[in-house]
């Protein structure tokens, strides 16, 4: 086996699951996470023997994923819809919920009424914890987008959690 082969089977190895999640947190659907994912590596793969000389070749295949995910968003929301025969989501919408949810799982819920972008943005910036800098490379826009961006999103889920609460704390 080459050398190159070995090191992006060992890429794959120590990176799949972290692209996983990052795939998870942006489309909010396993398959389609890993289906994102493995689209990434064959794109990566294709490219290894430039990408392997990179500084930082997580974050080109974090850039692709996100690319696949965004570009991807409305279709394989709207095709996952059409398999499964399920209403389309009303963002925001949390009346069907009853009784008290763990925090972590309003925040989650929260979080996958947001728009696209705006989710991937909050997810690579507070969830990877990944520089502003890094994130407008990964999304390739500009370093004011992302701030806007992360802005917009976050009050956009303080509003969606506090609905929530106050949903919750209204007597019926």
């Amino acid at each position: 086996m080459d050398h190159g082969r070995a090191d992006f089977e060992n890429f794959v190895a120590h990176n799949t699951d972290a692209l996983t999640r990052t795939a998870y947190l942006i489309v909010w659907d396993l398959p389609e996470a890993e289906d994102l994912v493995q689209e990434t590596l064959l794109k990566v793969a294709g490219r290894w023997h430039r990408i392997r000389r990179m500084d930082h070749p997580v974050a080109y295949a974090r850039r692709v994923l996100v690319n696949l995910a965004l570009s991807g968003a409305d279709r394989h929301g709207r095709r996952r819809r059409e398999l499964t025969g399920e209403a389309p989501p009303e963002r925001g919408d949390e009346s069907g919920e009853s009784g008290a949810i763990d925090t972590q799982d309003e925040l989650m819920r929260a979080l996958a009424g947001l728009p696209p972008r705006q989710r991937t943005v909050l997810v690579l910036r507070y969830f990877l914890d990944l520089p502003e800098a890094e994130v407008a490379a990964a999304m390739k826009c500009s370093l004011g987008t992302v701030k806007s961006t992360a802005s917009r999103g976050l009050a956009r889920l303080e509003q969606t959690l506090r609905t929530t609460n106050d949903t919750r704390s209204i007597p019926t």
